[in-house]
């Protein structure tokens, strides 16, 4: 029995997707730059895909720029905005962020920006009053990421994004977990850019989009042939993006029953799971994701029963879960997120994750809730317990 758990890191494409990629790639194959026919069917693609695309948050679709995923999306928006400034100012992200927020962070940090982390609590939310105090005359940008992948938990967007914008300051949101499970209205949300990636939500690796609010400019990662309003050059992956708009525009059609029934399914597994002794919840119960589960595996020895190595015992049992975020759970190192939230580095070693989607089913959540306690009944069987 195999039962994949991990729709967080990357999600199988949807049979229509695959079926308009196939069929873009035979007959629609055209440079969308090219004036000719071929270049003009092209280009009428990309154009649908980021109708459906912009749908998905409710923009206007020249507000929609196509990148090569999330983590590009993120870059461009941090990168864009403050290499429009000769000289370093001040920038807001929080603890939490994923590392496509925080390495930009960092890079700006060795040019002399001033980069301030926002605190979180032991849920992982940041509290806007934090936010109040920590602006100054000269922040320009804040970055707080949607919905945490990691751990879960849901920022108070509107809240901190309103404040950004009352001090006249940019607001960005990485939105890579949370658009199309959640709905999402950038006419209402005080946001100026918003990350998206296509994989997470059934669609092709490979393709994501920045929602730039009109009136906002950034200066281009990429130089070159001008595509995307002159915001990220190079040919458009035609095929990817058709991908990614039909993913969208399912995505948005199935999201009200779909967003239900993966929270019915998200209680279910932390119901299930609350009584192990020694696997303790991470994140906010209430404000997260609907799709995911997170947890903490309170062991003496960090590196005897770490993350890493339940995933190892789980897939041993045909169960793919992952240890914290996909671009960090082949490391063994201590979680910044979870030590953010205050965990002790050993305990920071100890987090998994498991995420659901569309093909998990109620008898999945039963077997990997009696597969996971019986893999740490024998890991934690002679170990003593410490505290978190």
């Amino acid at each position: 029995m195999q039962i994949y758990l991990d729709y967080s890191a990357t999600t199988p494409p949807r049979p229509e997707v695959m079926t308009t990629m196939q069929q873009v790639m035979a007959e629609q194959w055209g440079n969308p730059s090219s004036l000719h026919a071929w270049g003009n069917r092209a280009a009428t693609v990309v154009e649908r895909a980021r109708l459906q695309v912009a749908a998905l948050v409710n923009a206007p679709a020249e507000a929609m720029v196509f990148t090569a995923g999330g983590t590009e999306a993120d870059n461009l928006a941090i990168m864009g905005i403050a290499q429009r400034y000769t000289q370093p100012q001040h920038l807001i992200i929080s603890a939490v962020e994923h590392s496509a927020v925080e390495k930009p962070a960092q890079q700006l940090a060795y040019q002399g920006w001033d980069v301030t982390r926002l605190p979180v609590d032991r849920q992982g939310r940041v509290d806007p009053a934090d936010l109040r105090r920590a602006l100054r005359d000269n922040t320009v940008l804040v970055s707080v990421i949607f919905g945490q992948s990691e751990v879960g938990t849901l920022q108070p967007i509107e809240a901190l994004g309103q404040i950004t914008r009352d001090h006249g300051a940019l607001f960005h949101t990485d939105a890579v977990q949370g658009a199309g499970r959640l709905p999402i209205d950038v006419q209402t949300l005080p946001v100026d850019l918003l990350a998206l990636s296509s994989h997470k939500i059934y669609g092709p690796q490979g393709v994501g989009a920045l929602y730039v609010r009109p009136g906002v400019e950034l200066e281009p990662l990429l130089r070159g042939g001008g595509q995307e309003f002159g915001w990220r050059s190079g040919t458009q992956a035609v095929a990817n993006i058709a991908g990614f708009g039909v993913a969208a525009e399912l995505a948005q059609r199935d999201m009200p029953s779909e967003t239900l029934r993966l929270i019915q399914l998200r209680d279910r597994l932390f119901d299930q799971l609350a009584a192990i002794p020694g696997l303790t919840p991470t994140g906010d119960r209430r404000q997260r994701l609907p799709h995911h589960a997170s947890f903490c595996i309170q062991s003496a020895d960090g590196d005897r029963v770490s993350g890493k190595t339940l995933v190892r015992q789980m897939n041993l049992a045909g169960i793919g879960i992952s240890a914290g975020s996909a671009c960090h759970s082949g490391k063994l190192s201590p979680s910044p997120i979870l030590q953010a939230m205050g965990y002790s580095d050993r305990a920071a070693k100890c987090g998994i994750r498991l995420t659901l989607g569309r093909h998990t089913t109620a008898a999945d959540i039963d077997w990997t809730a009696l597969v996971l306690r019986q893999v740490l009944d024998r890991s934690l069987a002679t170990l003593p317990l410490s505290p978190v």
